[in-house]
């Protein structure tokens, strides 16, 4: 039996399943990283130095050094949330041979993210900046760490949707096309949280 509304939409709330679903998903999100947010910026009005100083001191001098790495990679995500609309936008025009561009630019941004992040997380851990150092380094990791793992299972959904998953396109045209739309809504999001991180965990301090 065919499973209804994966291409119309729904009359009592004007969307397609996929679509319903994914905002229902991003809902719960929006409460995890609100209530990781939150826990942040009570610990931080009650600390008296923030950051504070630890055994190896505070991270204040290295998070200015890394400021330029995290400013990279706010450009990167910014561009990848561009192609990820770009690549959406090419399915609409029938234009496959765009979408695999765009696709996989957004997948090879992704991954220059995390490339970054990994230089980023060495360099802290090997001067002794591990999570258990003090607060603010427990807050970093375990935001960044969170939100990397959103952005790995991103590419993992991106690449299925530019490797096997694309023989869909064959088939149901629309429904696919409606599958990209909702990965980049995932996407977008993703991308948004960095944009909340970046400031909080390197400018404002």
């Amino acid at each position: 039996m065919e499973i209804p509304y994966n291409v119309e939409l729904r009359e009592d709330t004007g969307l397609y399943n996929s679509k319903l679903g994914i905002w229902l998903f991003l809902a719960s999100e929006i409460m995890l990283f609100g209530g990781l947010f939150s826990a942040y910026i009570l610990l931080r009005t009650g600390a008296p130095v923030w950051p504070p100083i630890g055994e190896h001191g505070s991270i204040l001098h290295m998070l200015k050094e890394t400021v330029p790495h995290a400013t990279f990679n706010t450009v990167v995500l910014i561009l990848s949330s561009v192609t990820m609309v770009m690549a959406w936008v090419s399915l609409k025009q029938k234009d496959l041979s765009k979408y695999k561009m765009y696709m996989g630019t957004t997948i090879v941004c992704a991954i220059i993210f995390l490339v970054v992040k990994y230089f980023e997380y060495s360099h802290k851990i090997h001067e002794g900046f591990i999570p258990s150092h003090d607060t603010y380094m427990a807050l970093y990791f375990t935001l960044t760490g969170l939100h990397g793992l959103h952005i790995i299972g991103g590419i993992i959904v991106l690449t299925y949707f530019f490797g096997p998953g694309l023989s869909m396109w064959n088939a149901e045209p629309e429904r696919f096309t409606n599958r990209i739309e909702v990965v980049g809504l995932y996407w977008h999001f993703v991308d948004l949280v960095w944009i909340f991180l970046f400031p909080t965990l390197y400018l404002l301090n």
